[in-house]
């Protein structure tokens, strides 16, 4: 018996089979590239090529199969019409169309109003800004609407012919109110989106229906919060850095804080599994290495992950910082120029190098954990002795030794398929064969091949912290 996760990531999906007995085991099935298309203006995801490979997948795995569950990313959503055909594919949380969308939206209601309903940070990608954006420009199409379904809730649909609005991913839209635990009205009405559109709410562990007489289960379906269900901690207090396309560092809590701190640091409350709550911050990740070695090798330079890091560490450490969250970076395209352009204006030693250039990004991505973990530590008076990488990025032994020194923390690296992981223990929990996710996490603590990473300590990581603050204030 096995169940079957599906997790659909910025940059590729794949289909595992899990089982479960005295440990957990993954089988890849089936793993496909995410690659968005561009038309006209818009960039949109290929929600029909990732559909029909996410079928594939679920085809092969089905003999023996107990369940199904599926994760995406979050924000990014579909529109249906009143026969419930897709209105169009859902843009790309990369698109254009949200610049300049947060102002026009806090014209209409308060950005701490926005804050004190919702506890989320504020992201121009945020599914309320991609919104206000078809309201102000595109009002023809908006009222053929007839339900909103986050990305992750048409495939469940699709699955099941149920339209339902899965908790965690909705509570990445800053259009959900966790303390009514319903679509905010107020919100929506400002924008001039109606709230009629918008679906019931469903939890972590529900059972939506069936495919082929295979339950289709509801895990914690925005990614992160499956991951988070997979940290390998029996600590109540952890941090946890979810590396992958973007990073999202934070901690668990057991209600959202919305308060003074948490607004004037920009931190968000993502549920998560077990109706917990995801104190954290998104921060840019390992896009930039993907970048990077995308257009290094459209230029005939074949450059793998592996290479990277080798040339980082060839590199002088911190020779040129930027700050990662800086817009420029945002949309697709080659890097390098961007890069460049953004140390020329910060008055860094611009770099020359591939190895200057990635060293660049892993030094400033390293500086940006050791700012948001103090953040993190300001907001809840707590001191936080571990960070717990999981994700794609847990096998990246530099950044991993990097981020230890730099935040002077020991670093705990693993599961990659985190979230994998964690899509298939809300779906053992939900049959029966787990307690909680506690109990699950002690498996993983047990079971697991985890590596560990100890800051050496060094005045070079302290004077380069106090170089990062000055810059990103400046």
């Amino acid at each position: 018996m096995h169940v079957i996760a599906v997790d659909l990531g910025a940059s590729n999906g794949r289909v595992m089979k899990c089982t479960f007995e005295d440990k957990f085991n993954l089988e890849e099935v089936h793993r496909f590239p995410n690659t968005p298309i561009q038309r006209g203006k818009h960039l949109h995801w290929n929600i029909q090529q990732l559909w029909r490979e996410t079928i594939k997948g679920i085809d092969w795995a089905s003999e023996g199969a107990q369940s199904i569950g599926i994760d995406t990313w979050g924000v990014d959503f579909g529109l249906l019409d009143a026969q419930g055909n897709l209105l169009e594919d859902p843009v790309h949380y990369r698109d254009p169309r949200s610049e300049g969308m947060m102002d026009w939206v806090f014209k209409r209601i308060p950005r701490r109003e926005i804050f004190d309903k919702t506890g989320i940070q504020f992201l121009p990608a945020n599914t309320l800004y991609q919104l206000a954006s078809l309201s102000r420009r595109r009002k023809r199409f908006l009222a053929k609407a007839d339900a909103y379904l986050g990305f992750p809730d048409l495939f469940n649909y699709w699955l099941t012919g149920d339209k339902r609005g899965e908790y965690t991913h909705a509570s990445t839209t800053q259009c959900f109110n966790p303390t009514t635990q319903s679509w905010d009205a107020d919100i929506l009405e400002s924008i001039g989106v109606s709230p009629d559109i918008f679906p019931e709410i469903v939890y972590p562990g529900s059972i939506l229906g069936a495919m082929k007489n295979i339950s289709v289960s509801v895990p914690a379906c925005h990614d992160t919060g499956s991951a988070v269900v997979a940290v390998p901690s029996t600590e109540h207090d952890f941090v946890y850095l979810s590396s992958g396309t973007w990073s999202l560092m934070g901690t668990e809590t057991k209600q959202p804080i919305i308060n003074d701190r948490v607004y004037n640091e920009n931190f968000t409350n993502e549920a998560g599994a077990e109706k917990t709550n995801r104190l954290l911050r998104n921060l840019p990740g390992l896009w930039f290495e993907q970048e990077l070695i995308r257009e290094w090798t459209s230029k005939g330079s074949a450059v793998t992950h592996n290479d990277v890091a080798k040339m980082a560490a060839g590199a002088t450490p911190f020779r040129s910082i930027i700050n990662p969250a800086d817009s420029r970076f945002t949309p697709p395209g080659d890097m390098t120029p961007r890069i460049v352009e953004c140390c020329r204006d910060l008055g860094e030693p611009e770099p020359q190098s591939m190895g200057e250039h990635i060293r660049c990004v892993y030094d400033s991505l390293a500086l940006n954990y050791r700012y948001c973990l103090d953040q993190l530590e300001y907001i809840t008076s707590k001191h936080y002795d571990v960070i717990h990488v999981v994700g794609g990025g847990s096998l990246n032994t530099f950044l991993n030794q990097l981020t230890a020194e730099v935040t002077g923390r020991t670093v705990i690296a693993g599961p990659v398929e985190a979230a994998t992981l964690g899509n298939a223990i809300v779906q053992y929990k939900s049959i029966g064969l787990l307690r909680d996710i506690a109990e699950a996490r002690g498996i993983l603590k047990e079971t697991l091949e985890l590596k560990t990473y100890e800051p050496q300590g060094g005045l070079e990581w302290e004077n380069a912290y106090s170089h990062y603050r000055a810059l990103i204030k400046s």
